[in-house]
């Protein structure tokens, strides 16, 4: 089974400053492919200490540049707040730079401190996802963008450098809503889960998915991608306890960043469903909700973290995992240590595992990066 590492660059609560937090996850980063990664990954975040994570192709650009073998993927590239032409420019050229190694993420976003930040209306994303995400993807295979939509227009034009390999099968959204998922069914995209619904919820609605992609393409979905947050440590009490900071914590800060609590999300053209998850917070408290998010990701000894990863990884019918391993405010010492664990003991049981193949099946292996020898 695929397993990547996922850098998320949070800065919370001052404890560093911006240098040194990047001078850590850049260590991380750097050393992933010797400690066995198959991937890295990070997702696009603006305006905040929640994730310094502004630019993800110039980011995956310099850790193609450390590497040689590990896929490069975007946990994901929020297409709303891009031109489209842009963001079909940035990854052909990484897939050039790299070797055939980019893997496209894609989203609609929810912080509104990034909308607002980038003058783009909330109530019209989802209509704007739905044509970047129509225009890029056709644009990725031919090299050509077009399209005359409601709210893009893009006159015919021809993009270079030209695609190196098909992005099918190494192309995955973040798909919340019914309405996402039929449009990726029907262009042929794969799901990334992250782990921020029960998990009953999440089966349900892959199976609806895989119908769906089953009838329009005549051919199975690709497995879905696993987003998880982990903490392993062989003293029980100890994994116990970055449950309780760490997790925490992560956990608080992704309620603050994207104001979970905010009932307003009703008035918002396409956030009717976290309208619904306010009203529960509202009910329930921010404490249980916090506790909820903290409690769908993983920690434990490496015996009950393996057991519980591959217990999603079976529910789910993923495909991959993709761990994040430092967060929740941290020490560099605790991230590297939890960094170490798990790719010693973790990684070569993960990819031992057998799910019928890999993520990103139209890399070519041959593909010689620019400026690496052959």
């Amino acid at each position: 089974m695929h397993s990547g590492l996922s850098l998320i660059f949070q800065n919370l609560d001052g404890k560093m400053s911006d240098a040194e937090m990047f001078r850590h996850e850049l260590a991380l980063a750097s050393r992933a492919e010797d400690a066995g990664f198959d991937s890295v990954w990070t997702p696009e975040h603006h305006f905040s200490d929640y994730q310094l994570t502004p630019n993800v192709p110039q980011f995956l650009a310099w850790v193609a540049g450390q590497t040689k073998r590990v896929k490069l993927g975007t946990m994901v590239t929020v297409l709303p707040w891009h031109d489209p032409v842009r963001v079909v420019e940035n990854f052909l050229l990484l897939d050039h730079l790299s070797g055939g190694r980019a893997i496209f993420g894609i989203g609609r976003g929810l912080g509104r401190i990034e909308f607002d930040g980038f003058r783009v209306e909330m109530g019209e994303s989802r209509r704007r996802f739905t044509e970047y995400t129509e225009a890029i993807v056709g644009a990725l295979e031919t090299g050509v963008l077009e399209y005359d939509g409601e709210l893009y227009h893009q006159p015919r034009i021809a993009i270079r450098p030209k695609p190196l390999k098909s992005f099918r099968g190494r192309t995955f959204a973040s798909a919340i809503s019914p309405q996402s998922m039929e449009l990726m069914a029907r262009l042929g995209v794969g799901l990334m889960v992250i782990a921020q619904k029960p998990w009953e919820t999440v089966e349900s609605e892959l199976a609806m998915y895989r119908d769906r992609y089953l009838e329009l393409n005549g051919e199975e979905a690709p497995k879905p991608i696993l987003c998880v947050f982990v903490g392993v440590h062989h003293d029980a009490a100890e994994a116990q306890r970055i449950r309780d900071v760490y997790l925490q914590r992560y956990a608080r800060s992704t309620v603050e960043h994207y104001e979970f609590a905010n009932v307003g999300f009703a008035d918002i053209e396409g956030y009717e469903y976290y309208a619904g998850l306010a009203k529960n917070i509202e009910k329930y408290g921010l404490h249980k909700f916090n506790a909820f998010l903290a409690d769908l990701q993983v920690w434990g000894t490496p015996d009950q973290v393996i057991e519980k990863l591959l217990d999603y990884v079976k529910r789910t019918d993923a495909g991959a995992v993709l761990a994040t391993v430092s967060f929740g405010g941290m020490t560099p010492d605790e991230a590297r240590a939890n960094f170490d664990l798990y790719a010693r003991e973790l990684l070569p049981a993960l990819q031992a595992h057998d799910v019928g193949g890999d993520i990103g099946v139209t890399y070519s292996a041959t593909s010689t990066p620019l400026g690496q020898a052959s």
